[in-house]
């Protein structure tokens, strides 16, 4: 069984990239609860910025995703069990902007925000805060323990010993 397909999805209707390292970085230290995980492994395994890895587990830290331990022996460390930590929870937490359209975003006044005309009588903005809140119940359905299986584990145990390319989940 492979990775699911996403069927019918085209355009660019994606997360962010912090939240798309959010998620990277609770998966990795999920696997690796032994022990603390330093920001640089984890910049080098997923190959990413260590400089945009600390403002990112610093955002994970204030939430209690994250523990943090500085100085010698320190690391970071999943801040509850991964059985308890909602991938909805991490999204909405890391997304600073869910509305699909302009006319959703909760702060009017935004650049590209302008006022729609079919504002007052639109059923778009319904469609899509339906679709929206069905997205969010499925990330809501699912903890960050459900998302390792067996390969996703394999995968990252592995990656700290292999030295070569980055893996890119």
């Amino acid at each position: 069984m492979g990775i699911p397909a996403f069927h019918g999805v085209k355009g660019p209707m994606r997360l962010t990239l912090h939240t798309d390292y959010a998620l990277r970085t609770l998966l990795y230290l999920a696997v690796h609860t032994n022990r603390r995980v330093s920001i640089k492994e984890i910049a080098r395994v997923y190959g990413i910025s260590e400089n945009h890895l600390v403002k990112i587990i610093h955002h994970l830290g204030r939430a209690g995703f994250v523990d943090t331990l500085r100085g010698r022996g320190g690391g970071l460390m999943l801040g509850r069990a991964p059985e308890d930590i909602r991938i909805g929870d991490v999204v909405r937490h890391t997304e600073d902007d869910m509305a699909l359209v302009s006319c959703m975003s909760p702060s009017p006044g935004v650049p590209g925000s302008a006022e729609c005309l079919l504002a007052r009588a639109c059923h778009l903005r319904g469609a899509l805060g339906e679709a929206l809140d069905a997205f969010m119940a499925v990330l809501d359905s699912r903890t960050l323990a459900d998302m390792l299986h067996t390969p996703e584990r394999q995968i990252l145990q592995e990656a700290k010993t292999n030295q070569q390319a980055p893996v890119t989940p």
